[in-house]
């Protein structure tokens, strides 16, 4: 092991030498929480949720969002539609597989967008080829060029993906790497698909890419890389370090299995490394918080305490040695401060005699885009709140607001009213009445081990829907004994899972508006 010199020591944050960021090399970031990350188990999301995630992003800095895979679904092509003709200042891009019909739609959701792009993929490593393509060598190339060059026609960004790439042979790879190239190709995304590599072997990869295939100064490479060994961050890092210009990752590392690399610690490892890596980003770190946050509340995906960057211990120190530390000098235990990524100091901004233009303005702040007939809604809610609390904190307005957009997308049921009594002698008792659009419908429950579980029986009664509760959360989303109590729940309907989420000062209230969001959601389809 080396010997640490005096040189090597880590300085005072202060005293470490700023680098030059116009010396620095830019990464592009994209972000596909929108589209891998939405593959994560009960992670999906309606138009509205998609659409303020995709603001939240735009509003980030992300150079590219992949705004989903129109050929999957109407529903998919829709979202990437609205949102291509809805978002500004990045490059609105569709996922397609190397066929034509997948190619031509994905064009058409993204034709309106003020910079668009289309990714297409196709498998290349042999085990793909030979079980799930059946396709030689051969075939497979000329199945890419085809595809690249059908998407060139369409859009002059395009971006091609030989899905699995870190399992290919290094001499297939770069053979189809060169002929996308001439093809069109702008981009090649090298893809460890199954999170099987290690740092030493995506840096070889890359480096090697770049020193073998003769076009690729043409193109700009890309890494995509999943956790599922857990080195998805420092494999994507290693890809930069060998010469990667762009980064595929999603918020809060969401996505497919063990989901994918984090945005939010590539963007802060390079920028707190910049000594190392020696390259910027456009993302502004001050809205990683607010916008982990907001991808958390329309997922249903928690993060984790000790989570890297976002967590709510990731400035926590408890250690007496590190308290002594911090007090003396932050940089002895902090290499980054928290305002820097987006943690607030203060949480209470707004009482009972607070207008909409505050309300909205603090919104913004953490994360939403809110105006007109949803700022009325939100609003009036917010009222109502208000006459209850005595204090609103930025959790109560997340909640809110977070309630709104998942309910965006139609409500078939609503609540009307409901009556509780439960003791230790007797069952719970659980009166109900709802709303199918002009018709209210009631039930009164008298069975069940709890008033949620009577709740649980009164609304599937109601609604003739059969659920199976597969996760059920309950949270406050701030302070105090009148703190709001936040449901998270999934369930599960004819094989296929649901999350529905609730906001109510009553966990009662709170469980039968999140069952009433999961069902809507089932309606919806």
């Amino acid at each position: 092991m080396e010997s640490t010199t005096p040189d090597s020591r880590i300085a005072p944050r202060e005293a470490v030498p700023e680098t030059n960021p116009q010396s620095q090399r830019q990464i592009r970031i994209f972000d596909t929480t929108l589209r891998d990350g939405e593959q994560s188990p009960g992670a999906s999301m309606n138009l509205a949720e998609k659409l303020e995630v995709a603001h939240a992003l735009a509003d980030l800095g992300v150079d590219v969002i992949e705004a989903g895979f129109p050929i999957a679904s109407p529903g998919d092509f829709e979202a990437v539609k609205q949102i291509a003709e809805t978002i500004k200042g990045s490059t609105i891009c569709g996922l397609a597989r190397c066929n034509e019909k997948d190619i031509l739609r994905a064009a058409e959701a993204v034709q309106n967008a003020e910079q668009s792009r289309i990714h297409v993929f196709l498998a290349t490593s042999a085990i793909h080829r030979e079980f799930k393509l059946r396709m030689t060598p051969d075939e497979i190339v000329q199945r890419a060029v085809d595809g690249v060059k059908l998407a060139v026609s369409k859009c002059d960004d395009v971006e091609f993906s030989p899905e699995d790439a870190c399992r290919t042979e290094h001499d297939f790879l770069c053979r189809v790497v060169e002929a996308a190239i001439d093809a069109g190709a702008t981009t090649i995304n090298v893809p460890d698909t199954v999170g099987y590599v290690t740092p030493a072997e995506i840096f070889k990869i890359f480096d090697m890419l770049r020193n073998r295939v003769p076009n690729m100064d043409k193109a700009v490479l890309s890494t995509h890389c999943h956790d599922d060994l857990g080195m998805a961050v420092a494999n994507s890092l290693a890809a930069v370090a060998a010469g990667a210009g762009q980064i595929e990752c999603t918020i809060n590392g969401i996505g497919e299995r063990a989901g994918n690399a984090a945005l939010e610690e590539v963007v802060m490892a390079m920028k707190t490394r910049g000594d190392f890596y020696d390259c910027t980003t456009r993302i502004n770190s001050q809205r990683l918080v607010p916008v982990s946050r907001l991808v958390s509340k329309v997922t249903g995906i928690s993060v984790q305490r000790n989570k890297a960057i976002v967590g709510r211990n990731a400035f926590a120190h408890e250690s007496g040695i590190h308290q002594d530390g911090m007090l003396k000098e932050r940089s002895t235990y902090e290499i980054m401060s928290p305002e820097e990524v987006g943690f607030a100091k203060t949480d209470l901004v707004l009482g009972k005699h607070s207008g909409r233009a505050a309300l909205a303005d603090r919104a913004k702040t953490l994360g939403f885009h809110i105006d007109g007939e949803e700022l009325n809604a939100v609003f009036e809610q917010f009222k109502l709140l208000a006459d209850k609390k005595k204090e609103i904190y930025d959790g109560d307005i997340i909640a809110l607001v977070q309630q709104k957009i998942s309910t965006s997308g139609g409500q078939t049921w609503s609540l009307v009213d409901y009556e509780v009594t439960c003791s230790k002698q007797q069952a719970p008792r659980v009166k109900l009445t709802l709303s199918d659009g002009s018709e209210e419908k009631s039930a009164e429950v008298t069975e069940g081990d709890g008033p949620i579980d009577a709740a649980f029986w009164a609304v599937e009664q109601i609604t003739g829907v059969q659920l199976v509760c597969k996760d059920y959360r309950v949270r406050s989303a701030t302070l105090g004994r009148d703190a709001i109590g936040e449901v998270n729940l999934e369930v599960e309907h004819k094989g296929r899972l649901y999350r529905g989420t609730g906001v109510s000062t009553d966990s009662v209230e709170s469980t039968i508006l999140a069952m009433l969001n999961a069902i809507n959601r089932i309606a919806a389809e």
